[in-house]
Parts: structure tokens; C-alpha cells; sequence
């Protein structure tokens, strides 16, 4: 297979494990985020827990293999998006840290304020890492001032705080939506009575205000934002080197695939439409066809930003020639050509086994099992 093709196998690979993160992490972020509000009493809340007690843990794993994977396949992105965001990466992790904790240690103890305390922390565990993903995916559209010397040293040349801008935060409430929108609808399917009617509400309110921010993003990117596009290259089979290259940015260049690739528009539609469906179906009984949707809304949207900047992966507000690109970022070919093997050995593995634990633990969570298993359960 040659060098290229091998390229862009291979930004689709870790297109699919962010998705595959965002589809399955995200509900139970969403779920984290939901719960202070939709479940009222110290039993609602435990069977909200429950919902997601039994998988989260396996669900967390896309993020770390897609961090895995974007070492060993991008290892300039790698460098480069953990020397600019890692204060960012740092608040993501140590909020991740509130979800173990806060799963093992919230019914240790019957105190109210023991449990609401820890009911607040998985909040935070599911909050924030949708929060700054999302404010992430926001500063890459716009470009992260970073830049490369000669010896392709990179140095990053913004601050913390700088990542907080408009534009940015917009992208992360975005985020939180969607993963909002996703999370009660899984709620829904998984509970009855009172917690599954809130679902319903939340289900409804958060899908739509991902449709409308996303709609707002879209249109601040066609007009506002500042997009980007390579006019002279290296050929795409040569070695590594992003100096190698002329870029120019201006508004609306994020545009630029759709009009050479129009069947690329498919992504954001998928988005709105998945989460229009979403809101319709909120209070009809199709509690997964609700879920499906909103799992569409994710897919459209993360593929939006994805097909957008496509070549580019971490484009350089500061200097044009460091962007990072499909073609000037990635490891050899060999290495390329091992991860695939080992991929197409051990994926469909995974996706067996992980189909296989969702249909073991089918069925909702409910007031008489979360009494009749109050030792094991969460």
C-alpha cells in the first residue's frame, strides 16, 4: 500500500476511535452531567449512576487508545497539541479523576452531604472534559499559535487562558450539548416513570440547543473565522517535513471541501437532522430511535469539523508553513503499515466483545433491582 494512501487510512482510523469515544464516553458524560438535575432523591440518583455503573469504565478506553494511536501515527500533533493544550489536557484529566472515585466511594456512606458532594464531582468528571474537548476543537478551527524551527523544534506561543475565547467556548458548549442530548437519551431508555419523563425534558432542551449552537458555529466559521488552505507542497508519498509547504488563511477557506466534494455536505446535515429527530421523538415511546439520533447529531458534527479542515490537523496561527497536515505529520510507512495489521486484528475483537457486554447488560435499571442489589450495585 503505498505512503498516501496509507495517510489518509489512517486520519479515518482516528476519525473512528474519536467518534467511537464520542459515542460511547459521551453518554456517560452525559449521563454526569444531567444528574444533579433529573434525579432528585438519593434513590433516583443511584439508579441514574447504575444506568452507566456497569460499562463506563470500558467506555473511557476509546480515549486512551485515540491518544495511543495519535502518538504512534501523528507524532508532531502529538508534540506540538500536548505542548498547547496541556494545561487544558491537565484539567481534563484531573476532572477525569472525580469519575472513579465518585463511582466506588458515593454510597460508601449513607450522609446526605457525603453523596451530594460526590453527585457534584461525577457533574464535574462529565462537565468539564466536554467542556474543554469541545473548546479545543474550537482553537483548532481558528489555528494554535505554535510554530516549528529548522530542526522542527515546536514551540507553542499562547497561553491558557487564551484557548478561553468566544468562538472557543462556543465550540465547547456545542459539545456539551450534544453529549447532554446523548446522555438523557440513554437515561430515557434505560429508566421509567418520573426519571425517564425529566429525560425526556432534558433530551429535548439539549438537543435543540446543540442544533442551534451548532448552526451559529457554522455560520461564524463561513463568514468570521478564519479558515485555511495549502497552495504549494511537497509531494503527499514524501518523508514528514510540514516546512515544506506554502499556507494562506482566510475566512470561509474552511468551505473550500464542500465545494470540491459535495457529498462531504452529508456530515452536517446528518447533524442537524439527527438532532431535530432527537427533539421530536423525546416524549414517543422509540427510546432508541431517540438514542440513534442523537448519536447522529455526534457522528454529523465531529465528521463536520473533520471533512472542514481535511488535510489539515493542527493548523499554525502564527506560522502557515507548520501547520500540521495529513500529509506532513505522520510516523513512517512502516509504522503505519504495523498499526494497520494490528488494527485489523484487534478491532473487530473489541467491537465483538464490546457488542457482546451491551446485550449482557441490557434492560433498564429500575427501583426494585437497585433495592434488591443494594450491596453490589453503585
Amino acid at each position: 500500500m503505498d505512503y498516501a494512501t496509507l495517510k489518509v487510512i489512517w486520519w479515518v482510523l482516528i476519525g473512528v476511535l474519536l467518534i467511537g469515544f464520542a459515542l460511547t464516553d459521551g453518554f456517560d458524560m452525559g449521563t454526569a452531567i444531567l444528574l444533579p438535575f433529573i434525579a432528585k432523591t438519593d434513590t433516583e440518583r443511584r439508579i441514574v449512576v447504575n444506568t452507566v455503573g456497569a460499562t463506563w469504565e470500558g467506555n473511557q478506553v476509546w480515549f486512551i487508545t485515540a491518544g495511543g494511536a495519535m502518538f504512534a501515527a501523528w507524532p508532531l500533533v502529538y508534540a506540538a497539541s500536548f505542548s498547547g493544550f496541556y494545561f487544558a489536557m491537565l484539567l481534563v484529566l484531573f476532572s477525569l479523576f472525580f469519575r472513579p472515585v465518585g463511582f466506588d466511594y458515593r454510597s460508601k456512606r449513607e450522609d446526605p452531604r457525603w453523596r451530594n458532594a460526590w453527585d457534584w464531582a461525577l457533574f464535574i468528571g462529565g462537565f468539564v472534559p466536554a467542556l474543554v474537548i469541545g473548546v479545543a476543537f474550537g482553537n483548532l478551527l481558528q489555528g494554535v499559535p505554535f510554530s516549528f524551527d529548522t530542526d522542527l523544534r515546536v514551540t507553542y506561543h499562547g497561553s491558557f487562558f487564551a484557548l478561553l475565547n468566544p468562538f472557543a467556548v462556543l465550540c465547547g458548549l456545542v459539545s456539551v450539548s450534544m453529549l447532554a442530548a446523548h446522555g438523557a437519551a440513554f437515561v430515557k431508555m434505560k429508566t421509567d416513570d418520573v426519571i425517564a419523563r425529566r429525560a425526556s425534558l432534558a433530551l429535548r432542551i439539549a438537543s435543540l440547543a446543540g442544533v442551534v449552537l451548532f448552526l451559529v458555529a457554522g455560520a461564524l466559521v463561513a463568514t468570521m473565522i478564519g479558515g485555511y488552505q495549502i497552495v504549494d507542497a511537497a509531494p503527499f508519498d514524501t518523508v514528514a517535513n510540514p516546512l515544506l509547504k506554502s499556507v494562506i488563511g482566510a475566512p470561509g477557506l474552511w468551505l473550500t471541501n464542500y465545494s470540491t466534494y459535495p457529498w462531504m455536505v452529508a456530515a452536517p446535515v446528518i447533524g442537524v437532522v439527527g438532532g431535530m429527530l432527537a427533539v421530536l421523538l423525546a416524549s414517543s415511546r422509540f427510546e432508541k430511535s431517540a438514542f440513534i439520533c442523537t448519536g447522529l447529531m455526534i457522528v454529523g458534527v465531529i465528521l463536520t469539523a473533520g471533512f472542514s479542515m481535511f488535510p489539515f490537523i493542527m493548523p499554525s496561527s502564527l506560522d502557515g508553513r507548520s501547520s500540521l497536515t495529513v500529509w506532513d505529520s505522520t510516523s513512517s510507512q512502516m509504522t503505519l503499515q504495523i498499526m494497520l495489521i494490528a488494527v485489523i486484528i484487534f478491532l473487530p475483537i473489541i467491537l465483538i466483545y464490546t457488542s457482546w457486554v451491551y446485550r449482557v447488560m441490557r434492560g433498564k435499571v429500575t427501583r426494585a433491582a437497585l433495592e434488591e442489589n443494594s450491596h453490589s450495585m453503585y
